[in-house]
């Protein structure tokens, strides 16, 4: 019990170390993406934002369609 407590412990202070240095890097985005000059890399931002999105979704449609043609295919076999 208390090696899983220390497990647990170690892994909220990875992910806390861990958002600190996205949070600074968000700050420093924003300074960036505000400025007049930052117009460039406020469309290059937005669209790795949607990249980013993107991902998951073809992911979860492409499991759902595996999952989908399997439960097909077995229902064929089975009749």
């Amino acid at each position: 019990m208390m090696i899983c407590f220390k497990k647990y412990i170690v892994w909220i202070l990875v992910v806390y170390v861990s958002f600190t240095d996205a949070y600074a890097q968000c700050a420093m985005c924003r300074a960036v993406l505000e400025s007049e000059e930052g117009q460039k890399a406020a469309e290059g931002i937005n669209n790795g934002i949607v990249y980013l999105m993107i991902i998951p979704y073809i992911l979860i449609a492409g499991v759902g369609y595996f999952i989908y043609r399997s439960k097909k295919n077995s229902k064929n076999t089975t009749v």
